[in-house]
């Protein structure tokens, strides 16, 4: 082939490529984890135990062996059974990668339109996750809390 035959060709080619690259990006591990958390709180405010769930390592422990997984995402049934609802409200979200894993740090507020199970337990947290990924997706696998007021 010619030069001048050849030119349409390589113009179609890196045309191609250049398109094909926005796709080829990956999110960034950071926004994922950002995603999950966000996912978790709307899952919350829903009553979706599955929704918190699917965001949890099998082995998650809160505060010290003071809620697992199990007792977490129970609670969230309870409430959903009950017709109580949890009004989530996030702050910023804070992450720090740390080697393979990542932790996100955050204030949340939690309050109830009902007031009924959880009353003293809702108002203003600071929370401190620790993220892995398990089988390809970013799971929460510890977190501690404390009352910020």
């Amino acid at each position: 082939m010619s030069a001048t035959r050849k030119t349409p060709w390589v113009m179609l080619l890196l045309a191609l490529f250049a398109l094909a690259l926005p796709g080829c990006r990956r999110t960034p591990d950071e926004a994922k984890v950002r995603e999950a958390i966000t996912a978790m709180a709307q899952a919350a405010e829903e009553g979706s135990a599955r929704g918190v769930g699917a965001s949890l390592s099998e082995d998650f422990d809160g505060n010290g062996g003071e809620l697992d997984r199990q007792r977490l995402l129970g609670m969230i049934r309870l409430l959903a059974l009950r017709g109580e609802k949890v009004g989530v409200t996030m702050g910023p979200v804070t992450i720090e990668p740390r080697g393979e894993r990542m932790v996100a740090s955050f204030t949340v507020t939690l309050s109830s339109g009902s007031g009924g199970l959880l009353p003293e337990r809702m108002g203003l947290y600071r929370v401190e996750s620790a993220w892995r990924v398990e089988d390809g997706s970013w799971r929460c696998y510890t977190a501690s809390w404390h009352r910020a007021m």
